[in-house]
């Protein structure tokens, strides 16, 4: 076997090893976020069902807060769980949707491993990013949360 044969077949094995763990890393993301979007829902119904009650000013404030901060996290796992559907990366599926079959063959006459792992790489980054902003957000309302019921201990 010669080098080249050798370095072809590594570079085979990692273009295939990267796309599955680029696929992998992106359900992740989409697990993680419809996790937190439950989480989320259901402190943000407990609020709802305290949020006509005679309050303090304290509470209410923290708990404003709280609510917009949840609000905000929400958008973002939201975010998370969109479809990407741009279809000018000639590396996915929404661009080969555009093709008919003819073209759709020509596409694949080449490796378009590399560049699907470039576009699922900047759309995992991007889910993660939003997953952890999100997670961010989350955190600071339940130190809110938390401060709101202090106010109903005063």
């Amino acid at each position: 076997m010669t080098t080249a044969t050798v370095s072809a077949s590594t570079v085979d094995k990692n273009l295939d090893a990267a796309c599955a763990a680029v696929t992998s890393e992106i359900a992740r993301t989409d697990s993680k976020a419809s996790l937190l979007l439950a989480f989320n829902g259901a402190v943000l119904a407990g609020l709802a069902s305290v949020a006509d009650k005679g309050l303090p000013p304290a509470t209410k404030v923290f708990g404003t807060l709280a609510v917009l901060s949840l609000g905000a996290a929400a958008v973002l796992l939201l975010l998370v769980v969109r479809p990407r559907l741009r279809g000018d990366d000639r590396a996915s599926f929404p661009y080969w949707a555009r093709l008919d079959e003819d073209e759709i063959r020509a596409c694949m006459d080449g490796d378009t491993r590399a560049a699907s792992i470039r576009v699922l790489s900047t759309l995992a980054v991007r889910k993660f990013t939003h997953l952890r902003r999100a997670v961010d957000l989350s955190l600071a309302a339940l130190v809110l949360l938390a401060l709101a019921a202090a106010g109903l201990a005063l």
